[in-house]
C-alpha cells in the first residue's frame, strides 16, 4: 500500500512536471530562460537551507544574484562571457566572506567554496538547458532530454522496489540497489528511443538511435547527481532538500540528475550531429 502510493505520488509530480516544461520550452525565447532562472533559484535557496543546517553560511546574496546571471548571459551570449562570469564570481565571492569573516563569521573560508561551488553547480551546469533549446530542434532536444529522466527515475524506482537486493552505495543512498539502477537504465534507453521515434517527424534531425544513446548515457552517469546530493543530505542529516514537489522533495532533489542531463545531453547531441 505504502509502495502504490509513493508510485502513485511520483506520477502525480511527473504529470506536473512535464507539461509545465513542454509548455516553456515551446514558448522558448525569455520565457523559457525565466522559468529555467526561477527554478535554479529555488534550488539555490534549497541548497543555502541545507547548509545553514549543517552550521554553514554560504552567501544566498551571491548565489541568487550569479546564478540567473549565468542562465541570462548563456541566453544572450552563449559561452562568450562564461569566463567573465566566473571570474566575478570568484572575486565578488571572496570578498563577501572576507567581510563574513571580519564581523565574527567562524566558517568564512568555508562558506566561500560553498558559495563558489554551489553557484557554479547550479549557474553553470544548469545553464546548459538554455544551450540545449538553442540547438537546432532546440524544443525536441529539451523535451527529450528532460523527460528521459523522469522515466528513467520512476523506472529505477519499480525495478528497485520489486527486485532491488544488492545495494549499490548503502552509505550515501542506503535504499538505491543495483537491480533499481539497471532497470532505470533500461527503461531510460526504450523511453529515450520512443520519444526519438516521435520527435522525428516533426524534427527529421532526431533519429530513434540518437534517442537510445542519449537514454543509455543519460541514464548511466545522471543518476550520481542525485547520489551527490544525497552525500549532503546524509551529512547534513536530512531527507530531502525541500516539499515542494511532494514524494519527489523540493527543487533540488529533482535538479541534482537533471543539471548532469542538461549538461551530458548537449555534448552527446553535439557528438552525434556533428
Amino acid at each position: 500500500m505504502k509502495t502504490d502510493l509513493s508510485l502513485r505520488k511520483r506520477l502525480i509530480v511527473i504529470n506536473l512536471m512535464v507539461p509545465t516544461l513542454i509548455v516553456f520550452s515551446i514558448l522558448g525565447g525569455w520565457a523559457f530562460t525565466v522559468f529555467v532562472a526561477v527554478v535554479l533559484l529555488l534550488a539555490a535557496w534549497e541548497l543555502w537551507r541545507l547548509f545553514n543546517k549543517g552550521q554553514y553560511s554560504p552567501s544566498l546574496l551571491v548565489m541568487g544574484i550569479f546564478v540567473p546571471l549565468a542562465v541570462v548571459l548563456r541566453h544572450l551570449y552563449a559561452f562568450s562571457y562564461s569566463d567573465v562570469w566566473l571570474a566575478a564570481l570568484v572575486l565578488t565571492s571572496m570578498l563577501f566572506h572576507v567581510l563574513q569573516q571580519n564581523r565574527g563569521g567562524m566558517t568564512a573560508a568555508i562558506d566561500l567554496m560553498i558559495t563558489i561551488g554551489g553557484t557554479v553547480y547550479l549557474g553553470w551546469l544548469g545553464s546548459y538547458a538554455i544551450s540545449l533549446r538553442a540547438l537546432e530542434n532546440g524544443l525536441h532536444w529539451v523535451v527529450l532530454v528532460f523527460p528521459i529522466i523522469s522515466l528513467a527515475d520512476t523506472g529505477a524506482y519499480i525495478f528497485g522496489r520489486l527486485l532491488g537486493k544488492h545495494k549499490m552505495l548503502p552509505r550515501v543512498s542506503p535504499k538505491k540497489t543495483w537491480e533499481g539502477y539497471l532497470g532505470g537504465i533500461l527503461v531510460g534507453m526504450l523511453g529515450g528511443w520512443a520519444l526519438a521515434a516521435l520527435w522525428h517527424k516533426p524534427a527529421p534531425l532526431i533519429l530513434p538511435w540518437y534517442g537510445l544513446v542519449l537514454g543509455a548515457v543519460i541514464s548511466i552517469l545522471a543518476p550520481f547527481g542525485d547520489f551527490g546530493e544525497s552525500m549532503l543530505k546524509r551529512q547534513f542529516n536530512a531527507k530531502d532538500s525541500g516539499n515542494f514537489l511532494l514524494e519527489h522533495g523540493g527543487f533540488l532533489d529533482r535538479m541534482d540528475s537533471s543539471l548532469w542531463a542538461a549538461a551530458i545531453g548537449y555534448y552527446v547531441i553535439i557528438l552525434l550531429t556533428r
